[in-house]
Parts: C-alpha cells; sequence; structure tokens
C-alpha cells in the first residue's frame, strides 16, 4: 500500500476568465505535518476545496486518491465521510450555540432517533481535553476567545474521527502564544496518527512544524521542500513563492527625517459603555511627521480601541483627555470629522469593516471621498475610474480591471484596495492595523514598500501589528500596550522581542 494518505493527481480549475489551477500535482504522506505555501491567489485555497467537495467532481480536471482510493467528491459531506476535515480562517461555529453543541453539530450523539445530551457533554469533554482545552463545554462560543475557538474547531474535526486535518491559516488571527499553543497541539496530533496540511504565510511556523512544504505559484506547483534534508528555510521559501529573491522582506528607508509632531495625545482614556470598563487608560503619545510608530502588545491589550477613539470614536467611547492635531487641540464627534482633519483608519478587519466585497474596485477606492468626485451631488464616473486606475498601478493591484468585484480578489489585493481608499482622502496621519494579516510575503514587501513611499511624502504612520518582526523591522519608535494602557516606549535601535514581550506581558 502507498506511504501517501492523499495523492492529487494533475488537478486543472478553471473560472470565467481564469485559470486558478493548471496541472497541480500534491502529494501528502500519513502521518506528516506538509505545509501548503504561496503567494495570495496561488491557488492553495482553491486546491483544497477541490479536495474537500466544495468544488464537486467534474467541475476539475484531474483524480483526487485518499487512502489508495480514487475519490469522487460531490460535496462537502463526502470528503467528511472518508475522514477529510478542513477548518477556513472564517470559523463556521454558531456563536449563540454552546462549545458542545457546536462540536457535534451536524454530527449528533444520539440514542435511537433522540439526541443523547449527557453522552454528547461527556464527549465534548473528551474531545476538549484531547486539544488541551481547559473549559466548561456548556459555555457559549460568543464568550470564547479566537484561540480558543480554533481549538473548538479542531475538537468539532476529531469528532468525525478525522484522518486528514486541512487548517487554512489557522493562526491568522491569534496571538504569539495561542499560535504557539495550536502548533504544539498540531506535533501532538502528529503523534496520534493524523495527518495535517495548513495553508500558511507565517514562514517562522512553517520552518518550526513542516515536515514538508509544497509551494504554490500561478496555479501551478512549483516544487515540494524536505524539511529532513534542510530544504525548508527562509530563503528557500520566498524564492519558490515570488519568483525571485527578496533580500530584506523589510525595505529600509535610507533617509530618515521627522519633522514637528503631527499628532499628540495626552491622558487619553476611553470607557466602553457595554463592557462597562475603560479600554484605553491615561495613553500619552506622540507620532512626529515622517514617523512610523509601531504599537505593539497582545490581543485584547487596546490597541483597536486606541485606534477607533482617535478616529472619530465610531464606537461612542466615553472620552477623556487631550488630543492634538498638529498642536492645535481638536475634538472628532465622527469618523467624518477626523477625515477632514487628515486622519485615515485601515481596518484590521479589511472584509467586515473596510471594503464592500460585492462592490467593485473603483466604488472601493472611492467611497470615502465621494465629495472629491462629484459635482452638485453628481459623481464623475469618468474620474471615479481614472482615480481607480492611479491606484491599481501605483500599487501593484493584480486586476484586470477596476470593474472588478473586490470579495474575488486574493487578501493582498484587497488589503491594497483598502489602503487605496484611504490615500484617496489624502492623510496626513495614516493609521494602519494589521496592515499585513493573512496576506503572503510578496504582498507584505509591497505594502511595506507602500509605507516607506508614503512616510517619504511627508507623511505620518500609526502601525499597530502583532507580527514582533513587522514591528521591529518598520517601525521608528514603539509603544507597548497591555491592559488599555502604554507599558513602555522604545526607539528602534534599543528595542527587540524580548523587551517588547516583557512590556506586553505587564
Amino acid at each position: 500500500m502507498s506511504d501517501y494518505i492523499l495523492e492529487m493527481n494533475g488537478i486543472s480549475k478553471a473560472f470565467p476568465g481564469v485559470k486558478a489551477l493548471s496541472n497541480v500535482n500534491f502529494k501528502v504522506k500519513k502521518g506528516e505535518i506538509h505545509c501548503l505555501i504561496g503567494e495570495n491567489g496561488a491557488g492553495k485555497s482553491t486546491l483544497m476545496k477541490v479536495l474537500s467537495g466544495v468544488y464537486p467532481y467534474g467541475a476539475y480536471e484531474g483524480d483526487i486518491v485518499f487512502e489508495g482510493i480514487v475519490q469522487q467528491f460531490n460535496k462537502i459531506s463526502d470528503s467528511v465521510k472518508t475522514g477529510i476535515a478542513i477548518i477556513y480562517q472564517e470559523l463556521a461555529l454558531f456563536p449563540d450555540l454552546t462549545v458542545y453543541e457546536n462540536i457535534f453539530a451536524g454530527n449528533e450523539v444520539k440514542r435511537g432517533s433522540i439526541i443523547d445530551w449527557n453522552q454528547t457533554i461527556v464527549q465534548a469533554m473528551h474531545l476538549l481535553d484531547k486539544v488541551k482545552l481547559n473549559i466548561n463545554p456548556e459555555m457559549l462560543i460568543k464568550d470564547l476567545g479566537v484561540g480558543k475557538q480554533q481549538l473548538v474547531e479542531i475538537a468539532k474535526a476529531l469528532s468525525k474521527n478525522v484522518k486528514l486535518l486541512i487548517l487554512d491559516e489557522p493562526t491568522a488571527a491569534l496571538n504569539e502564544n495561542d499560535s504557539e499553543n495550536l502548533l504544539e497541539l498540531l506535533r501532538e496530533l502528529k503523534k496520534q496518527g493524523i495527518t495535517c496540511i495548513m495553508i500558511s504565510h507565517k514562514l517562522k511556523e512553517v520552518i518550526s512544524i513542516a515536515d514538508k512544504a509544497t509551494v504554490l505559484r500561478d496555479g501551478r506547483t512549483i516544487c515540494t521542500l524536505d524539511a529532513s534534508k534542510g530544504e525548508v528555510s527562509e530563503g528557500v521559501i520566498i524564492k519558490n513563492m515570488v519568483g525571485r529573491e527578496i533580500e530584506d522582506i523589510y525595505p529600509k528607508r535610507p533617509n530618515k527625517s521627522f519633522g514637528d509632531p503631527i499628532l499628540e495625545i495626552r491622558n487619553w482614556s476611553a470607557y466602553d459603555p457595554q463592557l462597562g470598563r475603560s479600554v484605553v487608560k491615561e495613553v500619552n503619545l506622540h507620532v512626529q511627521k515622517g514617523e512610523i510608530v509601531g504599537i505593539a502588545g497582545l490581543m485584547g491589550s487596546g490597541r483597536t480601541e486606541l485606534a477607533q477613539s482617535i478616529f472619530g470614536n465610531p464606537k461612542s467611547y466615553k472620552l477623556q483627555g487631550e488630543l492634538l492635531l498638529e498642536g492645535n487641540q481638536v475634538s472628532f464627534k465622527h469618523p467624518n470629522d477626523a477625515i477632514k482633519a487628515g486622519i485615515a483608519y485601515v481596518t484590521e478587519d479589511r472584509k467586515g469593516d473596510g471594503l464592500f466585497l460585492i462592490q467593485d474596485i473603483k466604488n472601493n477606492v472611492s467611497v470615502a471621498n465621494l465629495q472629491g468626485l462629484s459635482s452638485k451631488g453628481v459623481i464623475n464616473e469618468n474620474e471615479e475610474i481614472k482615480i481607480a486606475n492611479k491606484y491599481k498601478q501605483s500599487m501593484n493591484i493584480k486586476t484586470p480591471s477596476v470593474e472588478q468585484i473586490v470579495g474575488n480578489l486574493s487578501g493582498g489585493n484587497q488589503q491594497k484596495v483598502s489602503l487605496g481608499k484611504w490615500l484617496f482622502v489624502g492623510p496626513k496621519l495614516l493609521i494602519l492595523d494589521e496592515p499585513t494579516r493573512g496576506i503572503d510575503v510578496g504582498a507584505k514587501f509591497e505594502i511595506y514598500t507602500i509605507m516607506n513611499q508614503l512616510i517619504s511624502e511627508g507623511m505620518s504612520i500609526i502601525m499597530i501589528s502583532s507580527e514582533l518582526g513587522e514591528v521591529l523591522g518598520m517601525s521608528d519608535r514603539v509603544y507597548v500596550m497591555a491592559e488599555g494602557a502604554i507599558k513602555g516606549e522604545m526607539s528602534i535601535d534599543e528595542a527587540d522581542q524580548e523587551k517588547i514581550m516583557h512590556f506586553a506581558t505587564q
């Protein structure tokens, strides 16, 4: 019998006007952790949707061989029955149901035709123990953090006697501690004989966990790298992913010069009436002209809440303290006030809050500054197309037309559209919240290059990031937050990962 639990041979998949996969070959051995990597739009998720039955047999060319048998999956339940489970980046849980109800949703424990809830809870506790999640199974999903929800998803997959577990960007929304806990769990599942395929953009994670790594580029298989032979290294991965070597993923700015403070906040606090507590506590912070200020901290440290309180307070926090823009005290009652004053905020949730996914690129780019395209209430559509094409070109948005629906773009290209939307308002200060979350190394390099270009043109940037390498690689100065407060401030010359984590865990 073959050593391979999975063989995908000659897989091709086309959409109208796009060849998403072209003769892809992908093999996974039993009991290994196999990472699938590539730039956004390389075809990784499409390949996994073919495997899981999202794209049914007949909608693609080629063969899927699982445990030595050619499979013809017509729907997702067909792949589940054979022992394949896939966990997507956007978790498929019911927030208002309990943990045990979620684990066995669609796979209920029954006595005859009646659901046995007592046995359901007992089995749920066993599965939670297996994924090392010590919680009450009667808790509601909405009361759990993202890291714990991810573990519930894995417990749900294990309830179906999974043989091959596929995880699509499983650590994209997790902090470093939760990410490491998840990776350790995958190592434990490997010992139990479960095979894992992990899609990830985080190269350090790939290097730390992969037995093998297959690289896709432009819908084609480029290579499969073997960790036992020392092939799974950052340089080799990047070269194969992007088709060229990137010597330093964080491009340097040769001529750094800072002007007067563009933004100052003094004793700044924000009280959330819904939570009944302060989410920002007596923060003092300043940003100079031409400076990138990094804000580091663990999830829940108050970084996003701080950004939103500055950007017109869309969450209606009760604010205290002083906000000064170019030395003048200001008060914003709405994000429109902040935009008019020259502040823009690129949200961490581009799909939920940042973009209209069912609209095209030109509509998304123009939406924050329609008055800049309007005369007597009528939008100049020719000018709208011209502006959208300007950002398409300057940001290298990979699309045949600015009339392409944004939801059809890769994550990296969506992020560029979100950035273009806010650049069109002409800000003096740009707040970037997790600017490269869920995008590949090539797109990250492009975003960083754009940031440096904006700084060279006189803009200032606040960058919130959970990736310490990104904070250290792009910032001129770093603030570290924990529990809503600033715990430390460092110049980039004195900052390192250990110091940041020390302040972040205070």
